[in-house]
């Protein structure tokens, strides 16, 4: 199916809303029935019928069909934060007793399911440089059930060679899932090379306005249909019918504005690279990126997240060049219409936190919609306090 067709049409049955051009929100919780033949039906898959809106709802069924062709996927669901998705894709294919090997330096509230919650209930966690193969081939032991990936990161965008990942956990009987916020499925389609789950921050790209909170899994039929009918209907972690709403609107203009995010990234990393103020850009689809060959082999495109680390031994400087932005808004997230700083040096000095392990040199850049020009001259402006 065509991308166009998919965000503009897929799943959308006008005549049965009026012919409406955007669908309805169905805002209800509950749903009546003509008869107890059609109520008894309904109950033999929660999933394919409307009873209740924590388990199906018409305009979450539109969200559900989009993101899931989106990711070449056979079916989907929506939860209320990505990190709920990433939750329950992974509670829903581990037991006491049973092992996760995830790559280091996941996002950290992925980092705390595995070294902090799951751990209470029996399941382990063992970290590895996911850039190396030899390193989670060496980690998978005869009780690990689950290989972990983020491909990239979202701060040093480390890679993992998915295809290489899928055949190595498909031999072994291993689930394979992996966060694909960073590039979007206009970048990359981790199912199309084997891998089994794939999860995302919906507030990132997918919704796009900075409005919206959510998160989203795709895969195969069965293993949706096991997430739902344990984890989903029992924790309840579900997307209103409004936020699937503001996302199916966000998704109209999907590929514009990750493309948009792209080229102006990719500019303003090229810029950056050459400024004496910057000892490195870290970004995939620079050609000094240490995995740059496979960055382009698995993806389409890079988005519009990069790194940098500032020329200083003074973090007094970074905190410098950081009030000095004016067209960068001091936030965390991303995927947004508005361009964003995150130094690492904001989680160094935190009252009862230790400080970060990650370089206070740092400073992860988002790169919104804004004229890329406009951008960079705000960016001259900052670094000459470095």
């Amino acid at each position: 199916m065509h991308l166009s067709d998919l965000l503009t049409h897929l799943g959308e049955d006008r005549e049965q809303y009026f012919n409406a051009v955007a669908p309805p929100i169905i805002q209800t919780s509950n749903f009546a029935f003509k008869n107890l033949a059609d109520f008894r039906q309904a109950f033999t898959n929660e999933l394919t019928h409307h009873i209740y809106t924590r388990g199906n709802n018409p305009t979450v069924q539109i969200l559900r069909q989009k993101l899931a062709a989106l990711e070449k996927a056979e079916d989907a669901l929506v939860f209320a934060s990505g990190a709920g998705a990433v939750a329950n894709a992974v509670i829903a294919n581990v037991s006491a007793g049973d092992q996760v090997v995830c790559v280091q330096a996941p996002y950290s509230w992925t980092n705390a399911l595995l070294s902090k919650f799951l751990p209470r209930f029996g399941v382990g966690c063992m970290f590895v440089d996911g850039t190396k193969m030899e390193e989670i081939e060496k980690a998978i032991q005869p009780n690990t059930k689950l290989l972990y990936l983020e491909s990239p990161n979202s701060l040093t965008f480390e890679l993992q060679d998915l295809a290489a990942c899928a055949q190595l956990a498909r031999a072994r009987g291993i689930v394979t899932c992996i966060d694909n916020s960073y590039c979007s499925p206009v970048y990359q389609n981790p199912i199309e090379l084997g891998i089994d789950i794939v999860v995302h921050s919906a507030t990132k790209y997918l919704n796009g306005h900075s409005d919206v909170v959510a998160g989203v899994v795709c895969s195969h039929r069965a293993m949706i249909q096991k997430i739902f009918d344990s984890e989903l209907m029992t924790l309840g972690g579900i997307l209103s019918p409004h936020d699937a709403w503001l996302m199916l609107r966000g998704l109209r203009t999907l590929e514009l504005r990750v493309q948009r995010s792209f080229q102006s990234a990719l500019q303003i990393a090229t810029f950056l690279e050459q400024h004496p103020k910057i000892e490195q850009v870290l970004y995939p689809w620079l050609p000094s990126f240490p995995q740059y060959e496979l960055a382009k082999r698995q993806m389409r495109g890079a988005g519009g997240l990069l790194t940098v680390c500032l020329q200083t031994d003074d973090m007094k400087k970074v905190e410098l060049f950081v009030a000095r932005l004016q067209r960068f808004l001091l936030a965390v997230s991303w995927g947004g219409y508005e361009s964003l700083v995150l130094p690492a040096a904001g989680f160094y000095n935190i009252p009862g936190r230790a400080d970060s392990m990650v370089s206070w040199k740092l400073v992860r850049f988002y790169i919104g919609l804004e004229d890329p020009d406009w951008l960079m001259e705000d960016l001259e402006r900052a670094l000459a306090v470095i």
